[in-house]
């Protein structure tokens, strides 16, 4: 089983900080894609890259039966701590384990971008049973806001030379040439969160490049976070501030 080095490490060093900082998803979302893909009771759905069920838990709501898949293990066990009545495993998007044709839906929430594609869509097409359906999720973050760009800007300088990003459109190229799959529906809403000053020092070392430097680097991550929120009149002053995200939605059957 092969993760990126990035995800691997980061997110191994980082499970307890990704679950205080990351959001959670609006209810719209889980209820329109509910309905989309046939998320209910009598379904398998297969949660890719689960990390510590911030998706997962919306899932259960639905009724179907979920399997959660995670190969970090820091992050499946907070996983299996906070939703003990779902099914865990440590598969990857490239190598689920799971049998042929045996569930009904496949989700990745925040977590395409990592798998190779073009193995993780044959994976996909083994397990899902005909006509059965992908849907890929992620929070992205509102880079209108001046200071959410000068934030951003402390992440991708450390990133290294092709980081995979769900931002480049790559996965959506791929899937769009790759036969079989009917064309791709989109959903997309609003998902502020509300955090402390502390908060969104955490939401910068929970990111997988961020959490797999050494201490002292981390340091000046944070300082330079902090002199970002110094800096922005929106940021400036009291404990209260929102990180707009925006949940980014999409969907297709196999046909």
């Amino acid at each position: 089983m092969t993760v990126h080095q990035a995800a691997g490490v980061g997110y191994q060093r980082a499970a307890d900080a990704y679950e205080r900082s990351r959001p959670s998803y609006p209810l719209p979302v889980i209820r329109e894609l509910a309905d989309a893909v046939r998320l209910e009771r009598g379904r398998t759905v297969v949660d890719l890259g689960a990390g510590t069920g911030k998706f997962t838990r919306l899932l259960a709501l639905t009724g179907a039966r979920v399997i959660a898949l995670e190969p970090v293990a820091a992050m499946r066990a907070r996983l299996a701590e906070l939703l003990p009545g779902v099914e865990v495993g440590e598969g990857t998007g490239e190598a689920t384990g799971l049998p042929d044709g045996s569930v009904d839906v496949v989700v990745a929430a925040q977590s395409w971008h990592w798998f190779r594609q073009d193995e993780a869509l044959a994976e996909v097409e083994r397990v899902v049973r005909p006509g059965g359906a992908l849907a890929l999720v992620w929070n992205t973050f509102d880079a209108s806001v001046p200071w959410v760009r000068d934030f951003q800007r402390i992440y991708f300088g450390r990133a290294p030379e092709g980081l995979p990003s769900h931002l480049d459109g790559r996965w959506r190229r791929l899937l769009e040439q790759r036969p079989g799959w009917s064309d791709i529906q989109e959903r997309h809403l609003p998902n502020p969160h509300p955090v402390t000053r502390e908060g969104v020092l955490e939401r910068m070392a929970s990111s997988s490049i961020i959490a797999a430097l050494d201490a002292a680097e981390q340091q000046r991550v944070r300082a330079e976070v902090d002199a970002v929120l110094r800096a922005h009149p929106q940021t400036r002053h009291g404990d209260r501030i929102e990180l707009p995200y925006t949940t980014d939605v999409y969907w297709t059957h196999r046909v």
